[in-house]
């Protein structure tokens, strides 16, 4: 208690969301939602302020302050989470002060029902036996021990085929003691590589522990498996996998000693939910994604521990209270090891490992396809298709949520250059994804910064927020690790793109600067802007031959492509960075304006939606879909896109505005509706307007009012517009008023059409 490391381990209030982890020594990991992306532990800051050593006050901060970032660079440290609720219906939104719970699955985005704890005794298999359909040689895969002439089969022997030896019979019995310290309770599973047993440590508190033998102790790759388990698995530590005791030899066998983790694997999940319904019952979506992203930095952890799992499936994910666990650690390898036994799961396996071996991207296949198996009614996963996924057309989900579907194909791609490359670029992808599933399911935006981009561009780059252009697109982060990153920002700071061109050349020619990628993409920005499309093509092709796979060659080959007037060859390009970029929002947007341009108003409405149903921030995803919607005929969805532009927003005025001349102008050549006469007159009242931009509105407002009054049919029901009652005369002065007020502010012929204008919609009146 007096070791002030431990007091903060434990008390230190959480560090800001993208900040390094301090919870374990050596940690590279980053603060998600209160823990380590990497270790999974709840992050901490360095030290409590009762703790400072006086010398270091001056240096070391205090609690929950935010450490400065340099918004110029990706990975952008700051996160937030704004909580709103539906406010009506379509994409309005209200905020809302509500507090989602917290918990470590669903990082704050998804409420997933804890596990509740499961008495071990319980999980005692009653008979241990292997089911025949599950007796095959472990050298040449023939079925072994099966029935014959009405005669059961043999739980030991040798196979016919091969005439290696096999057994499938306990060996341990409830009641024996195992190494002088481990009381068998009796067997829990079985599987490849050996039988599970329930024991307790009779030396270590009775503590509930797991031991783990051979099948067969003749097995030679089995017993290989078991010693390289024994070797380095022990020094594996993780919150979220599963702990190696011990490894001990009794009676000539081996056996692993682990932790004990009650609760329920993914699969026993699956098969209560298809008990219940009858049928093949999926998790919920974002269920299914809540426990894969948790388990991920466990991944990323023993891929930089120069491991491998090797074998990953439904079966060896383990729900723990509010948590996961990774179990079943038999199969793991060392990526260095040429000999390595590999043991892996039709249907989850990737198809390169048989013959290349296992790698951390072999790994994120098999994440990918245990999360298809999660989410789909998925029978022919190991046969039909077991290295592709069921087809598009054929696949609600897939249609639902597109960003999904493209994850999937991207982890579970044939080649393993077209996957992700890191459990961390995986994981961010995952959630960003997330983000939009709950979006769109609970109608509550779920916004978060990107790491990769920044900021939509609409309110610095100015002009008519309500016309489509390709300047409002965000930019690509600058890659901090780069080594020209800092002349390319400082170019980026001049403004003028020929400015910028001449800096990074000139810097090029005198040798300060290297010509990196970064360096190459900073000139093709600013080459596109200047217009000099062939000259950018060429930085962007250098850029291309250092890095095939950098998905910011087709970003900016997009944007050469939209300055061009090729909307149909930006779509293509901007695809391509969609599939690279599943979870990200600004390629969506880039290829709604694509589609948009092209006149593909249906593809360009889907993707707005998409991103302003999750970020709203991105105000010109909010004009573009209104745009959509009014060239479809729909004003009132034109109506719900400009409402969710952010009160916060510059550009919020603006949008109010065209809310209201959206509303005058009718919908399908109706004149507007009573209800949207007074909805504009509403807006107009409380808008901060100048007096000119006012008086142009009210100037709308009684036009409208008066088509709707000569149609006929209008229920006034007392309606009043701005002070002016809803009928012809009155409606006609109010209109004749503001002619006048706006003449006043005018002149020349301006003025003199404006009096006009008055004299000729002032209502009659008596000599």
């Amino acid at each position: 208690m007096n070791d002030p490391r431990s007091v903060t381990a434990t008390t230190a209030p959480a560090l800001p969301q993208g900040d390094p982890c301090r919870a374990t020594p050596g940690c590279v990991g980053r603060v998600l939602d209160g823990y380590c992306t990497v270790c999974g532990k709840r992050a901490v800051s360095p030290v409590l302020p009762e703790l400072q050593d006086a010398s270091r006050s001056d240096s070391l901060p205090s609690p929950g302050t935010s450490r400065a970032t340099f918004a110029g660079t990706w990975r952008s440290s700051t996160a937030t989470h704004t909580s709103r609720s539906r406010g009506g219906s379509g994409l309005t939104t209200r905020t809302s002060t509500t507090v989602l719970p917290r918990s470590r699955i669903g990082a704050g985005l998804v409420v997933v029902p804890p596990t509740p704890p499961i008495d071990p005794t319980a999980a005692i298999m009653p008979n241990p036996v292997v089911a025949e359909s599950k007796r095959f040689c472990s050298r040449c895969g023939a079925p072994v021990g099966r029935s014959r002439d009405g005669r059961e089969g043999r739980l030991s022997g040798f196979c016919s085929k091969c005439r290696h030896p096999y057994s499938f019979v306990p060996a341990l019995q409830p009641g024996e003691l195992v190494a002088g310290q481990y009381r068998i309770a009796g067997c829990l599973a079985y599987g490849g590589l050996g039988w599970v047993y329930l024991a307790q440590d009779e030396q270590v508190n009775n503590r509930w522990v797991v031991l783990k033998g051979l099948l067969n102790a003749h097995d030679a790759d089995a017993t290989a498996a078991a010693i390289v388990e024994r070797r380095f698995l022990a020094s594996v530590e993780h919150p979220n996998i599963v702990r190696i005791y011990n490894f001990v030899v009794h009676q000539g066998a081996g056996y692993t000693v682990m932790e004990y983790v009650g609760g329920k694997s993914l699969k026993t999940v699956l098969k209560e939910r298809r008990e219940a319904a009858g049928k093949p019952d999926p998790l919920p979506l974002e269920h299914a994604i809540a426990y894969i992203l948790a388990i991920l930095p466990a991944f990323g952890y023993l891929h930089r521990m120069g491991l491998a799992y090797n074998d990953f499936k439904p079966d060896n994910l383990m729900l723990q209270g509010d948590d996961v666990k990774l179990i079943d650690l038999g199969a793991v390898t060392r990526l260095d090891e040429p000999q390595a036994v590999i043991y892996g799961t039709d249907g989850f396996q990737a198809p390169e490992v048989a013959k290349e071996g296992c790698s951390p991207v072999s790994d994120l296949y098999a994440i990918g396809r245990c999360l298809a198996v999660l989410t789909l009614d998925f029978p022919g996963y190991q046969t039909k298709y077991q290295y592709t996924l069921p087809p598009y057309e054929e696949t609600p989900l897939f249609q639902e949520h597109e960003s999904f579907y493209r994850f999937l194909l991207k982890a579970t791609a044939l080649k393993p250059e077209d996957r992700f490359q890191s459990a961390e670029d995986m994981a961010e992808q995952l959630m960003n994804v997330l983000r939009e599933v709950v979006a769109r399911r609970e109608g509550v935006p779920a916004p978060a910064p990107s790491s990769l981009f920044g900021q939509d561009m609409q309110t610095l780059w100015g002009g008519p927020p309500e016309q489509p252009d390709w300047h409002h697109l965000p930019i690509p982060r600058v890659d901090p690790a780069d080594a020209s990153a800092a002349l390319v920002l400082n170019a980026m700071a001049l403004g003028e793109p020929a400015q910028q061109v001449a800096w990074l050349r000139q810097a090029l020619a005198q040798n300060q600067a290297e010509a990196t990628i970064e360096c190459e993409l900073g000139l093709a920005r600013a080459l596109i802007e200047l217009g000099r499309f062939d000259e950018a093509e060429a930085s962007l092709s250098r850029v291309w031959a250092m890095a095939p796979k950098d998905w910011r060659v087709n970003w900016y080959r997009g944007l050469a492509a939209l300055a061009q007037g090729q909307p149909g060859a930006a779509r293509d390009a901007f695809d391509r960075v969609v599939s690279d970029l599943p979870g990200e929002l600004a390629p969506k947007l880039a290829l709604a304006l694509a589609c948009e341009l092209d006149g593909e108003l249906a593809s360009a409405g889907r993707l707005y939606e998409v991103v302003v149903q999750t970020d709203p921030t991105y105000t010109s995803a909010c004009f573009g879909l209104a745009r959509i919607r009014l060239a479809q005929g729909d004003a009132a969805g034109a109506v719900e896109a400009y409402r969710a532009i952010p009160p916060h927003s510059s550009l919020h005025t603006p949008a109010q505005v065209l809310i209201a001349r959206t509303l005058l102008r009718g919908e399908r050549g109706r004149p507007p509706q009573v209800e949207d006469l007074v909805r504009a007159a509403e807006t107009i009242e409380r808008l901060p307007l100048d007096q000119q931009r006012r008086l142009e509105l009210m100037v709308d407002l009684f036009d409208g009012a008066l088509r709707t009054l000569e149609a006929g049919g209008v229920d006034r029901n007392g309606t009043s517009l701005l002070g002016y009652p809803l009928e012809e005369r009155s409606i006609g002065f109010a209109l004749e008023r503001v002619y006048r007020d706006l003449a006043r502010l005018a002149e020349g012929p301006q003025k003199i059409w404006l009096v006009d204008r008055a004299n000729q919609v002032r209502p009659w009146t008596a000599a």
